[in-house]
């Protein structure tokens, strides 16, 4: 007879229960106490943020548009808000503009990224301003772009952070919370805590800044599986799957993935991540020389510039600037990190991320969209030079069959040409039949040699002495 279960659980019990969840290698993980609470005055909640969003977009047709992108694998559903800008909407395909893709929010503790995303769309949109920029060389600037914004990359994780968990930066299970009063409402508690129980050991808790190819998997001296779990294989997670195939459709020429939390408060970073160095070669002297000079005009010499793996303090593997500027030959491929309270504890997540105060708020919203525009004009010359310069034998590389077979790697004719092949192949799948054949093919050598033996046994035992 089976253990009778009597449990009484409120909703509000049950989401803190399943909130406090994350998966690091099949195991659960308590949720770490936090000392400072989000500051409901100065950050939005995922769903106000996006509607701010949406509502911007509505009021500027002309220059916005928004798609949501959905994207699942194994019972785990992700919806991508994406937002692009363009002065004419109508010249958003124009291949002759320069293309820049933001990431925002990829890690679910980092609340004040996605509240510069909505700020640099209000400025771009010309219902906020910057002091100390000239309106019209910004516009004459915005005329050669063309921006795709992810606000919120990891909105799942997001969800976990708004619900108690403010050190939690990997992805989610709140793909049920969608749903979670249709269970409260027909299931019994023992029901709705076997099924939390079964998401928290089929759940996600990924680092999706680990998730990527290049270099994949590795682990240092100092791996923390709470704060690095990299995921079964790289893209397994369907953010970085989204991700990738807007690198692929986009074809940016400059990406910046935000973050923050780092002790040194703030930082400019180019590749590479998983090495202690920066790429060779002129163009990216050139773009260290940009990054440089960002940190003179707007860091005010206070931003660490290099590469992430020789500044950071130690080394990231899997990272999204690394494919970005290793596989998809992204020219312009940064890490930006906006803020970090060097006083922080590693205890107090929210204060550690986020500024909790209206001032610093304010200035890190200011000072990193006048860096953000900066950095615009500044890149257009580069761009300009990399472009006048570029052949095509230059861009073509040589990959391992791995990498062709999971579809990392897209053959072009140029890259500013036209896009020859995209390959989309579910490596995961491949390699999962592949073992399978391999296991099949070890068990079924196993039962021919065992007969074979077994064979050969009778008939040396039927032989006349």
């Amino acid at each position: 007879m089976g253990r009778r279960c009597n449990l009484s659980l409120s909703p509000v019990m049950l989401l803190f229960w399943f909130a406090s969840f994350s998966l690091v290698n099949g195991k659960t993980n308590l949720t770490r106490p936090s000392v400072t609470p989000i500051n409901r005055d100065l950050y939005h909640t995922s769903d106000t943020l996006m509607e701010e969003i949406k509502a911007l977009v509505h009021r500027h047709p002309d220059k916005l548009y928004m798609e949501v992108i959905g994207s699942q694998n194994k019972g785990y559903r992700v919806e991508m808000t994406v937002v692009t800008y363009c002065r004419n909407r109508k010249e958003i395909d124009d291949r002759s503009k320069y293309r820049v893709l933001l990431s925002f929010g990829q890690h679910g503790r980092e609340l004040i990224t996605s509240e510069l995303a909505l700020r640099i769309l209000s400025i771009l949109i010309g219902e906020q301003f910057l002091p100390n920029m000239d309106p019209s060389s910004l516009n004459n600037t915005l005329e050669r772009f063309v921006i795709k914004m992810v606000p919120m990359e990891n909105l799942n994780g997001r969800k976990l952070v708004e619900a108690g968990d403010l050190c939690e930066r990997r992805n989610g299970l709140s793909i049920y919370l969608s749903n979670f009063n249709y269970y409260v409402r027909v299931m019994s508690p023992c029901k709705i805590v076997s099924m939390l129980k079964f998401c928290s050991m089929a759940g996600r808790g990924v680092d999706l800044n680990r998730n990527w190819s290049v270099d994949w998997g590795k682990k240092e001296k100092d791996y923390d599986p709470y704060e690095e779990n990299p995921g079964i294989a790289p893209f397994s997670e369907p953010e970085t799957q989204i991700m990738r195939k807007l690198c692929v459709s986009f074809e940016p020429h400059i990406w910046v993935n935000v973050h923050s939390g780092m002790e040194a408060s703030h930082a400019l970073f180019m590749p590479y991540d998983h090495k202690n160095t920066t790429p060779h070669g002129s163009p990216a002297q050139r773009v260290r020389l940009m990054l440089e000079n960002l940190n003179r005009l707007h860091c005010k010499q206070r931003c660490v510039v290099g590469s992430g793996g020789g500044s950071v303090g130690y080394l990231a593997h899997g990272t999204a600037t690394d494919y970005m500027y290793d596989i998809a030959r992204v020219p312009m491929a940064f890490t930006f990190e906006i803020y970090g309270d060097r006083t922080g504890s590693s205890k107090d997540c929210f204060k550690m991320f986020n500024p909790s105060d209206l001032t610093t708020f304010n200035g890190v919203l200011n000072d990193w969209s006048a860096a953000f525009f900066a950095m615009f004009n500044m890149s257009t010359h580069e761009l300009d030079v990399l472009h006048s310069k570029i052949s095509v034998p230059s861009l073509e590389k040589l990959v391992s069959i791995d990498d062709y077979l999971n579809g990392y790697l897209m053959e072009r004719s140029s890259r500013y040409g036209k896009k020859k092949e995209v390959l989309e192949l579910g490596m995961q799948e491949i390699r999962t039949y592949f073992r399978l054949f391999l296991l099949s093919s070890v068990l079924l050598m196993f039962m021919f040699c065992s007969r074979i033996s077994k064979s050969r046994r009778q008939i040396v035992s039927g032989m006349p002495l």
